[in-house]
């Protein structure tokens, strides 16, 4: 595929557009201005339009369905120029607080779902995203503009902090090398200067990348997806298990570099009659044991075809008491956009339903 405009690091724009300078400003338009056509780049001459059209193109991609929840959830759907699609998430954490004069307290707070393949490797038998296989990585630049997109679509200004979780569709430790590139073209100061340090990766527990990924020591967090605690289960619910086992995930884990004030994030997707029983909280507590650790429960999302089912409210709160009274940090995480297309996927399956 032919690189893009989105694809280049500054410095690398800057290695081969002169005056050098011009790169910032183009960085400037795509990033901060959200410009999507050099014909709006006001302060870019004519010659330089025309090289950028011919050598760096800019139109790569078009949203072709959005869905939005009574919760402010929004859920897109990007169609790039091949004609794959993939996902991405805009969650309303906490809503803008005013005062009695109508006066800003405190602004949004957003986080960003994105995607960073189009299908999957892995296979997790309880993701919709697992049912098309794999197709291909996203570029860097594919990456990056979702977060660009979203931002435009939202009006979310410039200066405005927003939070990154590389898990949309795919595996972003599958797609090593354009993942880390990306994560860099989006905290450069001069871009969207998204702080690495607001960049989550959550993976599947690719452990040796995982491990590659801790030496490059990039700033990002770290969120592991381990939804069972042996692996009899996990192997079950991701088949990729049986390559990277529960105790290789653990092992990279302890030697990644984490902030001081944050937190290594486990995912535990809970399902009824499966993962949520008391004995698993207790295993689940002995092999987090010495890791700053939090762990996020988290509500199956059912989908049409699946037969895992939704955990009752009662046995969550029962599993999140459990780690709780072990001094495990843990939370709920209340299920957001289940009025619309919420489960990596759905949306695009939804749309090819409606095609065919």
């Amino acid at each position: 595929m032919k690189k893009t405009i989105y694809d280049y690091t500054l410095s690398e724009l800057q290695d081969s557009i002169k005056p050098s300078f011009r790169a910032k400003q183009i960085y400037n338009w795509i990033y901060k201005k959200y410009v999507t056509s050099y014909d709006d780049m006001k302060n870019i001459p004519k010659d330089l339009k025309a090289d950028l059209i011919e050598n760096y193109p800019i139109d790569i991609c078009k949203i072709i369905a959005i869905e939005e929840s009574s919760d402010g959830t929004k859920k897109y759907l990007f169609q790039y120029n091949d004609g794959k699609t993939a996902e991405a998430v805009l969650l309303l954490m906490k809503e803008k607080q005013k005062d009695e004069d109508g006066n800003i307290i405190k602004s949004e707070k957003y986080t960003f779902c994105v995607s960073s393949q189009v299908g999957c490797k892995v296979g997790c038998t309880f993701c919709l995203t697992a049912k098309g296989g794999f197709v291909r990585n996203l570029t860097p630049g594919e990456i990056a503009t979702q977060i660009s997109y979203l931002k435009k679509d939202n009006n979310i200004a410039e200066n405005k902090a927003v939070n990154i979780v590389y898990m949309g569709m795919g595996e972003p430790l599958d797609n090593f090398d354009n993942v880390v590139k990306a994560i860099r073209i989006i905290s450069d100061l001069d871009g969207l200067a998204i702080s690495t340090r607001r960049q989550t990766i959550s993976t599947s527990g690719l452990s040796t990348k995982i491990a590659k990924l801790g030496k490059l020591d990039l700033g990002v967090q770290l969120a592991i997806s381990l939804h069972a605690v042996d692996d009899e289960l996990r192997s079950e619910l991701i088949p990729m298990n049986k390559a990277y086992n529960i105790q290789s995930i653990i092992d990279a884990v302890r030697e990644f570099p984490i902030d001081a004030r944050k937190k290594v994030m486990f995912e535990y997707l809970v399902i009824k009659d499966q993962n949520d029983d008391i004995k698993s909280a207790d295993k689940l507590v002995k092999l987090l044991n010495g890791i700053d650790a939090k762990v996020n429960l988290i509500f199956f999302n059912p989908f049409p075809g699946t037969t895992y089912e939704r955990p009752s409210k009662n046995s969550m709160i029962r599993f999140q008491d459990y780690l709780l009274s072990k001094k495990l940090m843990c939370t709920i995480r209340e299920s957001k956009g289940i009025d619309i297309s919420a489960a990596c996927g759905q949306l695009k399956e939804k749309e090819q339903d409606g095609d065919s």
